[in-house]
């Protein structure tokens, strides 16, 4: 009988995710040391994060169609191999062309571990606490943001940002040690071609979910990636207090991933709906009170809550319809978040270049999740008209 509660090896997958997400986001705190010790511009050391990200949306769903075929718990122990080795070749690079072939080959591994690691979780766990248990693996990402990444932007700023990749290897070594030694082997399933996994895109609901995830997180980043001309532009932080605001921020996104998991496992249909509904009103919030200091750190706290609780039902939902290539679903979904994140940073940046400026960022960053709740609305609509006709 599986466990009533959030055993063990689901934090393990935690402290996993854990790693992968300080190794995603802590170059944006290394950018200008990197530039200055491999003596290129900051445009070329963004280049760095753009490599990585791509490999997630690209590389990620096509690495994941060849791995659902091998046991579970060596594929995420390899995967884990493949992360630590690419960190370190990340921690000896003398040179910018290796280390954005480094960064590559991290970026490969995330979207695999996260979409096969959330089938583990769920897998864990009763199917009563799947969401929860999906919530809590992602609760590492969320971590990463609130500590991991300061953390490692303090490292590498004092004592070389080589020595950040290799804590994060480091973390990552024992992230892989604690899976061999408390994760059992899967139950092998009959191994699914190609093109028998690809046949799961073909089912309407699973595109409408990947869709619905790229329409409501769009909102996170075009919000979250310009706060800090936000916060000093127009609320009046300074350097030194936005520190303390992203942490705040950092805080709600572990709470709202934690309720949001609390809610797809209640009700998973109207979870999907709830939370995309509250991030737009507390970007709304955000707007009204930006130009209020201790007002607007209210606000993003609660952007932040609402935000991350899209996390687990976002994903809960993929994983439902795409039951037929649960692994291959969970990594596109995956991709799905970072082709949000990049049509974010896009959408932020043309707004605060803009004639709008920074102030104009919350009202901006509402437009594409109401899309978002729009298409979510329509979809059900259609679906009970489908119904309906079949009756």
């Amino acid at each position: 009988m599986k466990p009533q509660r959030i055993p063990l090896q689901v934090w393990i997958l935690t402290l996993s995710a854990f790693a992968i997400g300080t190794a995603e986001f802590v170059v944006a705190g290394l950018l200008t040391t990197l530039a200055h010790s491999l003596n290129i511009s900051d445009g070329q050391a963004g280049n760095v994060i753009t490599a990585y990200a791509m490999a997630i949306v690209i590389g990620g769903p096509v690495l994941t169609l060849w791995l659902a075929r091998f046991e579970k718990r060596n594929v995420l122990a390899g995967l884990m191999v493949m992360f630590i080795a690419a960190n370190l070749v990340s921690a000896l690079a003398t040179s910018y062309s290796v280390l954005l072939v480094s960064r590559v080959l991290a970026g490969l591994v995330q979207g695999p571990f996260y979409g096969i690691g959330a089938v583990v979780a769920t897998r864990l766990v009763a199917e009563s606490l799947a969401g929860r248990a999906v919530g809590q693996m992602f609760a590492g990402l969320t971590l990463a943001n609130v500590l991991g990444v300061p953390f490692g932007s303090w490292i590498g700023n004092i004592f070389g940002w080589n020595v950040t990749f290799y804590v994060v290897a480091a973390l990552g070594a024992v992230a892989l040690v604690a899976i061999m030694l408390t994760i059992e082997r899967q139950p092998i399933e009959q191994a699914r071609s190609i093109r028998q996994q690809l046949k799961a895109f073909r089912h309407g609901p699973l595109l409408a979910s990947l869709a619905i995830t790229v329409l409501c997180w769009t909102g996170f980043m075009t919000l979250y990636g310009y706060i800090a001309p936000l916060a000093e532009q127009v609320a009046g932080y300074s350097v030194q207090a936005l520190t303390v605001l992203l942490f705040v921020v950092g805080i709600g996104l572990v709470v709202g991933n934690h309720i949001g998991g609390i809610t797809a496992d209640r009700n998973l249909r109207h979870a999907q709906l709830l939370w995309p509904l509250l991030m737009v009103a507390s970007l709304v919030i955000v707007g009204l009170v930006s130009s209020h200091y201790w007002l607007f750190m209210a606000a993003t706290f609660l952007f932040g809550i609402a935000s991350f609780g899209n996390v687990p039902p976002l994903q809960m939902s993929v994983l439902k319809h795409g039951s037929a290539a649960p692994e291959l679903a969970g990594t596109a979904n995956i991709s799905a978040f970072n082709l949000a994140n990049a049509l974010g940073g896009i959408i932020g940046g043309l707004t605060v270049d803009s004639t709008l400026g920074a102030v104009g960022i919350p009202w901006v960053a509402t437009l594409i999740p109401v899309a978002g709740i729009a298409f979510v609305l329509f979809n059900r609509r259609n679906s009970s008209l489908k119904v309906q006709a079949v009756r």
